[in-house]
């Protein structure tokens, strides 16, 4: 179904800060563009824009889960002025919210890929994921979990794109998470 109008859809992120998703239809109607403070990207109309559950997420999209997989995977955006440690810091810190079968931090694969106008590290791992826990919103351990990232680091702001979900959900995404990746622009 072709729809002619864009629309537009803003989260409120409390502090002042807003992010602001806009869907648009082009040459590709399974698109949607997605502005968050300054970084760009595309994204498949599947993947449902929410509000963003934290003031430091600034976008926020959830797909649901291939049958069989009992969650949604979600992608989350974050951004911060002068960075939030070096890309190597990050991948750690992902890496850490995973074990491995032995109960040790999982492998992280990790490629440079080329944005529009940026380079984008991308990380892969998997395994039994334990999110963070901020408070008043407890996050279940999930097991058979995977991330997929990527790290943009800019001169004033670096952004951080981590999507989790299960395992099998998770890989049906990844074409269209690099993708993705691929269109990610900074800055007008």
């Amino acid at each position: 179904m072709r729809h002619p109008n864009a629309f537009r859809q803003s989260a409120g992120l409390g502090l002042g800060l807003a992010a602001v998703a806009l869907l648009s239809v082009g040459a590709d109607e399974g698109k949607q563009t997605v502005e968050a403070r300054g970084l760009t990207f595309e994204a498949p109309k599947s993947w449902k824009s929410s509000p963003p559950a934290s003031q430091f997420r600034i976008a926020q999209l959830r797909v649901e889960p291939l049958e069989g997989d009992d969650y949604a995977a979600e992608m989350v955006v974050t951004a911060f002025a002068g960075g939030a440690g070096s890309v190597d810091a990050n991948i750690q810190r992902w890496q850490g919210m995973f074990k491995g079968d032995d109960g040790s931090p999982p492998r992280v694969e990790t490629k440079k890929v080329q944005g529009k106008n940026v380079e984008v590290i991308r990380a892969e791992t998997h395994g039994e994921y334990h999110p963070a826990q901020f408070g008043g919103r407890p996050e279940p351990v999930r097991k058979n979990a995977r991330l997929l990232g990527a790290i943009i680091t800019g001169s004033d702001v670096s952004y951080y794109i981590r999507m989790v979900g299960p395992d099998n959900t998770m890989k049906k995404l990844a074409p269209d998470f690099d993708e993705l990746l691929k269109t990610i622009k900074v800055g007008g």
